[in-house]
């Protein structure tokens, strides 16, 4: 059994690895490039 510190080490990791993903999914569907246009 993990000690306590290394599951707040490994929980650490997993939230900072998961936090851009809802973005990133959203990206990957509908694009990154903006509606309006980019160059007057």
């Amino acid at each position: 059994m993990p000690s306590r510190r290394m599951r707040t080490k490994i929980q650490r990791k997993v939230r900072k690895a998961r936090k851009g993903a809802a973005r990133k999914k959203e990206a990957r569907n509908k694009g990154t490039t903006p509606k309006f246009p980019i160059h007057i």
